[in-house]
């Protein structure tokens, strides 16, 4: 792996491992979907893409995670199944968010940013431990590798190279 492949997040499948059907692959990718986790992915072609992965931000549903969270920014991967490849091309979009009103609801500014990239959102609460001593212990945990690892997991498992794209076309 090059120092590109590092920086844009490229990771490649085991050698050796045959590469599944593009449609195989679009299937697993979809199969992620699950009521249980914070993000959707779905159809992508209003986005110019196969598939488009994303928080679920605007749910009812996960509203108070992401409230809890303090996320401040939303993310959305655009991806392109490359058959002739074969390579998943991966685009990270991220837009600002704050919260306004009561109860909060997220406004999304003019800020975009495009490439990879982690936010991690951790709250801890003081307490008394066995032992009497205060201790910090984790309360609440976020990390947007939730949504990545999952696609990029499945990616690799089905022989497929996982490419982060900064620059150019999808």
């Amino acid at each position: 792996m090059g120092l590109f492949d590092k920086l844009t997040g490229t990771k490649h499948p085991e050698a050796g491992a045959a590469p599944r059907p593009a449609e195989e692959l679009r299937t697993a990718l979809l199969g992620l979907n699950r009521p249980d986790v914070p993000y959707l992915i779905s159809d992508g072609a209003a986005h110019g893409a196969d598939l488009v992965a994303e928080w679920r931000i605007d749910e009812p549903a996960w509203q108070h995670i992401f409230v809890q969270s303090q996320l401040t920014h939303a993310v959305r991967i655009r991806m392109r199944l490359a058959e002739d490849v074969p390579e998943v091309r991966a685009v990270q979009e991220s837009w600002e968010v704050t919260r306004v009103g009561n109860p909060p609801r997220l406004k999304t500014s003019a800020t975009y940013e495009r490439g990879g990239g982690r936010t991690i959102s951790r709250q801890y609460t003081l307490r008394r431990g066995e032992s009497g001593r205060l201790e910090a212990a984790e309360s609440f945990s976020f990390d947007s590798a939730q949504l990545t690892d999952p696609l990029r997991t499945t990616t690799l498992a089905s022989g497929w190279t996982w490419r982060g794209v900064i620059f150019g076309k999808l």
